[in-house]
């Protein structure tokens, strides 16, 4: 069985999370989504509404790709989080080449930590290459339509976290 991770905040999950979820789901037999605990980026959501957000919108994916594809929490390197889930493969989401810089140094850091994990990157469709997360976020938080950027579920989530 070929299993893959793709680790990120997902605070919150996006379009660009989404189409790349389901790209890479194609690739693999399971398909981990990594939920990175990441205390120092002060994520908006908690560890268990992006769960939530993740498990909600993969479970129309896993239903349409017929891929599992799980959410699982971690706070560990992502090589120690890819080989507890049993991941041969790290997939990566590129939208830009500022993004490519510092992905190529993260491959070579987690190929020296073990060379058997491959890393994959997939470039951002076009039409989602310009979402990020965090500029989701600031524009909800500023009265913004952000339903380009998310699906409907988390749009309402979004906004009802910011009082919206």
């Amino acid at each position: 069985m070929r299993i893959g991770l793709y680790p990120g905040t997902f605070d919150p999950i996006t379009l660009g999370h989404v189409d790349i979820i389901r790209r890479a789901s194609a690739l693999v037999d399971r398909l981990v989504i990594g939920v990175a605990i990441n205390r120092d980026k002060g994520p908006l959501f908690s560890l268990e509404e992006r769960v939530a957000m993740i498990e909600a919108e993969c479970d129309k994916l896993s239903e349409m790709t017929g891929t599992e594809i799980v959410a699982h929490p971690f706070e560990n390197l992502l090589i120690h989080c890819a080989r507890d889930v049993g991941a041969s493969i790290i997939v990566r989401g590129l939208r830009a080449v500022a993004d490519f810089e510092y992905e190529y140094q993260m491959v070579g850091m987690n190929r020296s930590l073990d060379s058997k994990v491959e890393t994959v990157f997939l470039m951002a469709d076009a039409k989602h290459q310009a979402i990020a997360s965090k500029l989701v976020k600031e524009i909800c938080r500023l009265d913004g339509d952000v339903q380009k950027f998310v699906t409907p579920a988390v749009n309402d989530k979004l906004r009802a976290k910011l009082g919206k």
